[in-house]
């Protein structure tokens, strides 16, 4: 097939809105276009963008106004916006009304719809922009062009039905949908033929999955159906809510053979005060005693959260509360947030709002305190070994190897540092086609806060 042209993407955000451009590269790969990591060389241009959080928007939009002049350069380049910041339909008109090189600009309920949009910009040569205000149903079988062969998205749900009082994703991606266990089986069972070794369940809130169809436990359900699919090695989800974490869960996930020992739980806030302004639905209290029983079936779990600080009305006291409960439940890592208004949401209009240098030492008190944590336990990690599932090299050594245990933590070892003499004489086993998408078992060596290294031990692993 002849190529159209190149076409490139940039992701901001979360893994959906990755997800999501796996769906765009598909569509423009059937369409004729082929990828470039290069701007300068693309005939589209898409910016797929995330609303979670100011700086994301800012920095979308300090990007549009620098395509100006690209566009200048190449005035039949087709540059379109997408993603959750313009589901905002205050947001598309501000686009459409101060950049008038924008081509295009969807949002998230139609992005089924893009081949037919991009259509009408290019044979009609005009601006497009269509922002359907509420979800459609869910559509099957749309194509994926994945980066990786090794590891792969497959979404469960979409939209949220929380609404926590800071977050605009029900706003932008509209009330819960879960894909019927059916479908969600199908895909992974091809990724499996693939050659694909892990999947990872995405959703908003991954536990309420089947709820709108009536399934008790159906989250459960799925994983067990998941759990006895030859060729994948290993099951991951995100993100869960406490709330929804139940017992039948946990048992369960002790008991498998492929779902990952290891648990993203977002407790955002450590004081029950800021927690009922936050509409999260649980207690502190709660929250740790989940945790408890998680540890109690899981005893090498791997837990890590996401953590708001500066929320509206958060005082010295609810921050210290938040502190009291990293200390407490040691956290094996944790994504740490300031507080970003967000139009539209409840927690924007509330009063009190912290300010930014407040905010800005609490963070540092918090980010410390954790990356104190993780340094510890992973240090308790030196001297053992662990299954890793090698991703590839890094981008700055391909002599370097990286993976992942079980426990998703990263770890990155070469293969000649090896305390296994034959091993290191072995050059067919020490190939970079050998070892990247399969197992290997890695000694741990050194361990900071956030990065781990370590020395090959054997040769590949599990069926392999």
């Amino acid at each position: 097939m002849n190529t159209l042209g190149y076409f490139n993407i940039e992701v901001f955000g979360c893994q959906m809105n990755e997800h999501d451009a796996e769906v765009l590269r598909g569509m423009l790969s059937q369409m004729g276009y082929e990828e470039t990591s290069s701007e300068e060389e693309a005939d589209v241009l898409l910016l797929n963008t995330c609303a979670v959080r100011e700086k994301a928007e800012h920095k979308v939009l300090a990007k549009i106004g620098m395509l100006k002049e690209l566009k200048e350069k190449k005035p039949n380049m087709v540059i379109g916006i997408c993603g959750c910041m313009v589901q905002q339909q205050w947001m598309a008109d501000k686009i459409k009304r101060d950049f008038h090189h924008i081509d295009l600009v969807f949002g998230t309920h139609n992005l089924h719809y893009f081949p037919h949009l991009f259509r009408q910009v290019v044979e009609e040569g005009k601006r497009v922009f269509d922002v359907w205000e509420s979800e459609s149903g869910i559509v099957e079988e749309l194509p994926k062009q994945r980066t990786s062969g090794i590891k792969a998205w497959v979404v469960i749900t979409y939209g949220c039905n929380n609404f926590c009082s800071y977050c605009i994703v029900p706003y932008v991606r509209g009330r819960e949908r879960s894909r019927k266990i059916e479908d969600i089986e199908k895909e992974v069972l091809d990724l499996a033929s693939k050659g694909f070794k892990e999947v990872t369940l995405l959703g908003q809130n991954v536990d309420s999955y089947g709820k709108d169809m009536g399934l008790k436990g159906g989250f459960t359900q799925l994983l067990k159906r998941l759990d006895e699919i030859d060729g994948i090695e290993r099951i991951r989800f995100m993100t869960s809510h406490p709330r929804d974490f139940d017992e039948e869960l946990i048992e369960f996930i002790s008991k498998s053979k492929r779902v990952c020992e290891h648990i993203h739980l977002p407790i955002q806030a450590g004081s029950n005060n800021i927690l009922k302004k936050m509409n999260r639905g649980y207690t502190k209290e709660e929250y740790m005693e989940l945790i408890e029983r998680i540890r109690e079936y899981i005893p090498h779990v791997s837990v890590t959260t996401d953590i708001m600080v500066g929320f509206p009305g958060e005082s010295e006291e609810d921050f210290n509360d938040t502190l009291d409960v990293v200390k407490k439940v040691r956290f094996d890592n944790a994504y740490t947030f300031v507080y970003s208004k967000r139009k539209g949401t409840p927690a924007a209009e509330m009063e009190d709002q912290v300010d930014e240098k407040v905010k800005k030492e609490r963070i540092q008190k918090l980010i410390s305190e954790q990356q104190q944590i993780s340094l510890e336990i992973n240090k308790e990690m030196m001297g053992k070994t662990f299954e890793i599932l090698v991703e590839g090299t890094s981008k700055n050594d391909s002599s370097v190897f990286t993976g992942r245990t079980r426990t998703n933590k990263i770890v990155h070892f070469r293969p000649n540092n090896t305390d296994n003499k034959d091993l290191e004489d072995n050059n067919e086993a020490l190939d970079s086609e050998k070892l990247v998408g399969n197992l290997v078992n890695v000694k741990i060596t050194e361990a900071k806060s956030y990065t781990i290294f370590g020395s090959l031990q054997d040769g590949l692993l599990g069926g392999n």
